[in-house]
């Protein structure tokens, strides 16, 4: 019989709390879904974008990632072997002015979250336009990794991922 993984256990636990919020409650929409199994390196990807849907043009993202390390010591029964994830938090959105954006884009995070690490932001541009409009990629990081232990914690932090949406939509 199958054993579902941690990695499995808290993709289910996320999807269906995200898409309850947009199914049933008709707060956000999911906007895209990546459930991703890297052959290169045995690694797997699960993650849900989504947006609130009265602006759909400010992203939000939970990810999880779990290595080759993490599956086997699980699946194998590894003595002293933890299985874990990485989460990632990120919300993507266009800037025009970054030398402002940023600053009140960081408050925000630091606000909703009270992180222990620093959110990090990550700009782009294409090259060669008139007046260029950064990709602005707002990850909130942490410094640990999550388990089954976890679950718990998942409507608190989709909370706090709808006040960050909300927040961002003022800017």
């Amino acid at each position: 019989m199958f054993d579902p993984t941690v990695f499995d256990n808290l993709k289910v636990a996320i999807e269906n709390q995200v898409y309850d919020l947009d199914n049933l409650d008709e707060i956000i929409r999911v906007t895209n879904r990546i459930d991703r199994l890297e052959l290169s390196v045995m690694a797997r990807t699960f993650a849900l974008q989504f947006a609130l849907v009265d602006r759909l043009d400010i992203t939000a993202e939970i990810r999880l990632d779990t290595a080759l390390k993490d599956l086997a010591g699980e699946i194998l029964e590894i003595a002293g072997e933890t299985p874990a994830c990485t989460l990632r938090i990120r919300f993507y959105m266009n800037v025009e002015e970054p030398g402002t954006l940023c600053s009140h884009i960081d408050e925000i995070l630091r606000s909703v979250w009270e992180p222990e690490l620093p959110p990090v932001q990550t700009l782009s541009f294409a090259y060669g336009e008139a007046k260029p409009v950064y990709r602005n990629v707002a990850e909130v990081r942490f410094n640990r990794r999550v388990n089954e232990d976890h679950m718990e914690d998942i409507p608190n932090l989709l909370d706090h991922m709808l006040q960050t949406l909300a927040g961002l939509k003022k800017l």
